[in-house]
């Protein structure tokens, strides 16, 4: 299994109406685009600064899984519209669980 995990922090142009449409198309992705086993989308709790804004996590079943999501043109279309315009920061980290 495979867990994939971003961590997002968004510029200053975010405001609350775009984050939440944000976090709704990246919740989507488990039903349109498919292939996990689980997805979860958070915002930050604010219980510490400095902090990113928005955690996702998803789990796959096997690697191949991962990459096929990784290049799905509903995820690249969720990422060119909704996330990349939006980002001041990114990271991730997949491991094997």
């Amino acid at each position: 299994m495979i867990r994939h995990v971003v961590v997002f922090t968004w510029s200053p142009a975010a405001d609350a109406e775009r984050r939440a449409t944000t976090l709704e198309a990246l919740r989507r992705l488990r039903q349109d685009v498919g292939g996990m086993t689980s997805l979860v989308v958070a915002e930050d709790a604010g219980l510490s600064d400095g902090n990113a804004d928005t955690v996702l996590i998803a789990d796959f079943p096997d690697v191949e899984a991962f990459h096929r999501y990784a290049q799905d043109p509903v995820h690249l279309s969720v990422l060119a519209e909704h996330v990349r315009p939006w980002l001041a920061a990114r990271s991730a980290v997949q491991y094997r669980i």
